[in-house]
């Protein structure tokens, strides 16, 4: 629901600041006044294309700013959370447009794109007029009005769903079903790689390990001559491992005489012994495997270097060669069965195809019976609009087999009836200017019920009509405001004197300079306005009685 809107700059309007309620609310106010320029601020707030001729002559830029209160279980504040704007409490848009064209939008302070300007217009604004029925007359958004009447909402999940299983099934199927040369070519080239790895056998882990042993085995001369310099360090004639040894013999001829001082030094002798020999047999064991085979260098970098080709064929590191070989394998293994895996794979699509057919003519059935009840309901809201000859018709049209999609297995087509024995034609192009009007806000009264949360403008939906006519349009927009928040720009008296909130705006100036602004009436300011719609320029007596008699039917 809109709570606030303030325009600054833009076209008529220098300053505008406004707050609104629930129910119905007018706006009036003469030819000129800027009734529609208070909708255009609306639409650029909520992603309308921005325009430097909205930007008012002299200014530097137009601004408005929008405040809207929702639900917390609101589908927007999703939207919102996604693109990582704060959804928390009311939601405020604001629209800068420079005099060069260029615009800004924010959405709780958060700069976003227009795009999602609009994606959030679509949900919370809904703009009608003769010539600009958004949603309710586009043919495409008929089934969705359908099934938000008929309350569909979890059937059609239930369709979706069944749909995009289908769907990947039959793309299952018809991969397997490829061209024959294309799957031998693929079996062929399988078989050649499953083969090479099989021979290679990769292990994790084996890349670090190689290149380790070919690093040691490149410098082998290297360390050789090390290892001899270190064995020679610790066995040679004075080495260290003599020394130990002779220091050990010397104490242990004393170690009686001592009185066990000696023990704990002998011990760590013999510690420093033991782990002399276990680090010339280390050297010794590094040594023998340099020796053991002068080829060992080539056969590591062999093996190192067949790996590494591998792995760049298949764009992985050679420690994931094992996961593509299990991988190869049972694709090829799928294709050697390919008999039984494409039995498997129509029959996975035959069955998602019957699912889906069964979901669609569950929701089939709900439409044909939401349909006739939303004629019903349409067509009782047409006598009171003095349209009651006329007819209201919702068709199903069966969509062929491969037009079926995740919406359902028909399209919704709306279609109506002005002059009795005429056939049936799409409302957009049946009804006349004032006809279509009704039509739209019979309509709406009949599915819009419940949704508090969007608001609806109506703007100048009496246009061509008047008397009783206009009455009893301003008696539906009234019963849909219980519902809705509904703001309509009206010149009929009789749909203002309906209003739970009635707004004028009022232009002033001289020829070079004019300007618009905006206030909410109470009820004596009320009283004037009508009387001014009613009689014209000069208000009389008369018409201020006739403005009583209105403000007392609107609130009877």
């Amino acid at each position: 629901m809109l709570v606030s809107l303030h325009i600054r700059d833009l076209a008529v309007i220098e300053r505008v600041d406004l707050d609104f309620g629930s129910g119905l609310t007018v706006l009036t106010g003469e030819t000129g006044a800027g009734k529609s320029i208070l909708l255009d601020a609306l639409g650029l707030a909520t992603g309308r294309r921005a325009d430097a001729a909205l930007v008012r002559p002299g200014a530097e830029r137009a601004s408005v700013a929008a405040t809207f209160t929702v639900p917390d279980d609101h589908h927007v504040r999703n939207v919102l959370a996604e693109r990582g704007v704060d959804a928390e409490g009311d939601i405020i848009v604001r629209r800068q447009v420079q005099a060069d064209g260029r615009s800004k939008a924010f959405i709780n302070d958060e700069p976003v794109g227009v795009a999602l300007l609009a994606e959030l217009g679509e949900a919370l604004v809904e703009v009608h007029g003769q010539h600009d029925q958004r949603g309710l007359l586009r043919p495409e958004m008929h089934r969705s009005i359908l099934d938000t009447f008929g309350g569909h909402q979890k059937i059609r999940r239930n369709v979706s769903d069944a749909f995009g299983a289908w769907r990947e099934a039959k793309r299952l199927l018809d991969q397997m079903q490829a061209d024959e040369s294309t799957l031998q070519e693929r079996r062929e080239t399988l078989i050649h790689d499953v083969g090479e790895l099989d021979q290679l056998a990769p292990e994790a882990g084996e890349d670090e390990n190689l290149a380790a042993s070919r690093s040691r085995l490149a410098n082998a001369q290297k360390i050789g001559e090390a290892l001899s310099a270190g064995v020679e360090a610790l066995e040679g004639d004075d080495g260290i491992d003599s020394r130990l040894r002779r220091a050990a013999g010397e104490l242990g001829r004393i170690r009686e005489v001592a009185g066990g001082a000696l023990d704990e030094t002998l011990g760590a002798l013999d510690r420093a012994l033991l782990e002399t020999n276990e680090a010339l047999e280390g050297m010794a064991a590094v040594g023998r495997e340099l020796d053991a085979d002068g080829s060992q260098l080539e056969k590591v970098e062999e093996r190192l270097f067949a790996l590494r080709a591998v792995a760049r064929r298949h764009q992985v590191p050679v420690d994931l060669l094992a996961d593509v070989l299990a991988r190869l394998t049972s694709e090829l293994a799928a294709l050697e069965d390919r008999d039984g895996s494409l039995g498997r794979l129509q029959a996975d699509e035959e069955a998602a195809a019957v699912a889906f057919g069964a979901a669609c003519a569950v929701l089939t059935e709900r439409r044909g019976k939401s349909a006739r009840a939303l004629d019903k309901a349409v067509t009782a809201e047409l006598e009171p609009l003095r349209m009651g000859k006329a007819r209201f018709a919702t068709g199903l049209q069966p969509l062929a087999s491969d037009e079926r999609n995740a919406e359902g297995a028909e399209r919704v087509i709306f279609q109506v009836v002005t002059n009795p024995g005429s056939p049936p034609g799409p409302i957009s192009k049946i009804a006349s200017g004032g006809e279509l009007s009704r039509f739209m806000l019979a309509l709406k009264v009949a599915s819009q019920k419940g949704d508090s949360a969007r608001t609806l403008v109506f703007d100048e939906i009496d246009a061509g009509i008047g008397g009783a006519v206009s009455d009893a349009v301003g008696e539906r927009l009234q019963e849909l405001g219980r519902d809705a928040q509904v703001m309509v720009v009206t010149h009929a008296p009789q749909v203002a004197a309906r209003a739970d909130q009635h707004i004028r705006l009022l232009k002033s100036g001289d020829d070079k300079t004019v300007a618009t602004s905006a206030a909410q009436l109470d009820q004596d300011e009320r009283r004037e306005e009508l009387a001014r719609m009613l009689a014209g320029a000069e208000i009389t007596d008369a018409a201020r009685a006739a403005a009583d008699s209105l403000l007392k039917t609107g609130t009877s």
